[in-house]
């Protein structure tokens, strides 16, 4: 007999119909033996209309309670699974998030778990209960219902896997599994059958959508198998779990390709101390997440600072940067909104050379020309110009070799 956490996402539950073959998805767990904790989603398009609604409500809605709104998506799809559970004869009580034992800090919105206690989800087990958890929500040191952000009901399902020791969390979603790069961009995309926590969170941070990046944080943290798989068909999916010998013999495991990228230069930096903290410190202030970071000293003493935000940060980016740029004594200003970040991962980086040489090659022989450069031990990504992003990953794919099946 093994536990498992289940988890099913916006899709999986868009409507009565799929919430029924949720169900007998569960009900066949069970009969197989196993013990089953179940995590939902809000039904695909309802979070994006109860924010809607909280606008129509107020201009700037209260962050605590839009929380309290928000979280009444997952509280709906889980109440209807776990009514139908017990109409078809299988005990089953629904769990919303405090109720689960879910403590987070106090940032509405996007709220960070602190701690789990998992004993109310244990004694239901205990009695043969099916436990249907709504995802995405718990409460803070004060009661308030709070939220974890977007994609936080993964976060939710590895969280309460650790938190009551279970063999697996099973994310089901609309794709069968994770794949060397984005089928929709590169028809010779390839499932692959098993990949590192390691490959999976730059994966997920540098643009693939399969799972997201706290729950990848918290399933290496504490070493839960996750299995991603499809809620429409029985196929196996990936498995992401620790890194093992035999994964390292595949050089590359995937290409991502992130469009949602802007770069802005301060030229002319005097270069001394405290310039990058001046620039940096206002960003931070205003929690603008800042990705790559290139500093040039030129000839004449001065140097150029280069950096990367969002798209949805750029306009404020650009601003903060106007306002650092006369502070610290910068020449000029330069940004680009059309580029996109293209990168390639795999464990068997670290014990393979010549990468980036097949990787810049690969790019030259297209005439893409590249505007940044970083890496870490597994992965590097590269800047061009955003209309040469599809080509980039399809071009990539094949010079890695990953047209051909991976983990097989």
């Amino acid at each position: 007999m093994a536990l498992k956490v289940q988890k099913f996402g916006g899709t999986s539950v868009a409507d009565i119909e799929r919430i029924k073959n949720v169900a007998d998805r569960v009900i066949n767990t069970q009969n197989q033996g196993d013990q089953v904790v179940v995590v939902l989603s809000a039904m695909a398009g309802v979070t994006d209309s109860l924010i809607a609604l909280a606008h129509e409500a107020a201009e700037t809605p209260s962050a605590r309670e839009l929380d309290v709104l928000l979280s009444t998506g997952e509280q709906t799809t889980a109440a209807l699974l776990a009514m139908m559970l017990t109409h078809r004869g299988y005990k089953a009580k629904s769990l919303l998030g405090f109720q689960a034992g879910i403590l987070t800090d106090m940032t509405s919105g996007k709220a960070r778990i602190r701690d789990i206690d998992g004993a109310r989800i244990q004694e239901l087990l205990d009695q043969n209960y099916i436990v249907v958890v709504a995802g995405f929500q718990g409460r803070d040191t004060v009661g308030d219902i709070t939220t974890l952000g977007r994609g936080g009901s993964d976060t939710s399902a590895v969280a309460i896997a650790s938190a009551i020791k279970a063999d697996v969390c099973e994310i089901y979603t609309d794709v069968d599994g994770v794949y060397t790069t984005d089928p929709r961009i590169c028809n010779k995309a390839k499932k692959i059958n098993k990949i590192s926590y390691e490959e999976m969170l730059e994966m997920a941070i540098l643009g693939a959508k399969v799972l997201q990046i706290r729950s990848v944080e918290f399933a290496k943290k504490y070493n839960v198998p996750v299995h991603v798989r499809s809620s429409f068909n029985q196929e196996e999916g990936t498995m992401v779990v620790n890194e093992s010998a035999d994964m390292e013999s595949v050089v590359v495991s995937g290409i991502t390709c992130d469009k949602n990228e802007a770069r802005i230069t301060l030229r002319k930096v005097p270069d001394q101390p405290g310039i990058s903290a001046r620039v940096f410190g206002l960003l931070a202030e205003a929690e603008i997440m800042v990705d790559m970071i290139i500093q040039n000293t030129r000839s004449d003493g001065e140097t150029d600072l280069t950096f990367t935000v969002t798209k949805d940060d750029f306009k404020k980016a650009v601003e903060l940067s106007k306002k650092a740029a006369k502070e610290v004594d910068a020449k000029e200003i330069v940004t680009a909104d059309h580029i996109a970040k293209v990168s390639v991962i795999g464990l068997g980086m670290k014990s393979n050379s010549g990468v980036a040489a097949t990787m810049f090659e690969a790019l030259a022989k297209e005439n893409i020309n590249i505007r940044l450069i970083s890496t870490s031990e597994i992965r590097i990504s590269c800047v061009i110009e955003e209309k040469y992003a599809e080509l980039a990953v399809r071009v990539l794919h094949t010079a890695f070799g990953l047209d051909q099946a991976i983990n097989e």
